[in-house]
């Protein structure tokens, strides 16, 4: 199974940046996507970022421009800058692999644990 730690979670003013970070690990594995999900407390979980392969990337509608993912192939690690960060911005942020492995006839999906991001003043 690949495993995924995330980091570059934490608490800034409103304005403020962070970037964070997901780095996948593991044997025979082929990412095809890589990227974050972001979920409040009652709240959905829903899609921030995405990166796809050798395609572009996909981001919510929310972003406004804003963030910005980027992916390390040689690392397999996948990156999120965010600035001009708002309170509403404010959840967990949870990294996400999909990946097939060497002779494999599905895909399969990895979630990391989930690093907080707190936006306040």
């Amino acid at each position: 199974q690949v495993h995924l730690v995330e980091s570059g979670g934490g608490s800034v003013q409103p304005g403020g940046s962070l970037r964070l970070s997901c780095a996948a690990s593991g044997r025979d594995f082929d990412i095809t996507d890589m990227g974050w999900y972001r979920q409040v407390p009652g709240e959905q979980r829903e899609l921030v970022a995405t990166i796809t392969g050798s395609a572009g990337a996909t981001y919510g509608d929310f972003v406004k421009g804003r963030f910005t993912v980027s992916r390390d192939g040689a690392k397999n690690t996948v990156y999120l800058q965010m600035k001009s960060l708002k309170p509403e911005d404010t959840a967990v942020y949870y990294c996400k692999v999909v990946y097939r492995v060497e002779a494999g006839v599905r895909h399969f999906a990895s979630w990391g644990q989930g690093t907080q991001v707190t936006v306040s003043s």
